[in-house]
C-alpha cells in the first residue's frame, strides 16, 4: 500500500468521523462502529469480491397499481 493511499484514506476517515462528532456522537463510538463495519466488509469481500456482478437471485416484484376506485382522490365524472 502506498503512502499516498494511506494519507487519502486517513483524510477521508477523519472527515467522515467528524461529521458524526459534529452531530454529537463520541469519536470512540464512531470509530468502534467503523471498525465493526470494516470487519463485516472484509468478511463479505472474502466470500464474494464482486457482488455487483452477481445475477439477480430474487425476482423483482412490480408495485401494485392504484387503479381501484378508492385509490385516487375525488371520483371522476363522465366527460372529464
Amino acid at each position: 500500500m502506498s503512502e499516498t493511499l494511506r494519507e487519502r484514506v486517513r483524510e477521508r476517515i477523519e472527515d467522515f468521523v467528524d461529521t458524526f462528532v459534529v452531530e454529537g456522537d463520541k469519536p470512540a463510538d464512531v470509530l468502534d462502529a467503523i471498525e465493526a463495519e470494516i470487519i463485516a466488509l472484509r468478511q463479505a469481500f472474502s466470500r464474494d469480491p464482486a457482488p455487483a456482478d452477481d445475477p439477480l437471485t430474487e425476482e423483482i416484484v412490480a408495485e401494485p397499481s392504484n387503479d381501484w376506485p378508492a385509490a385516487g382522490g375525488k371520483p371522476r365524472l363522465d366527460g372529464e
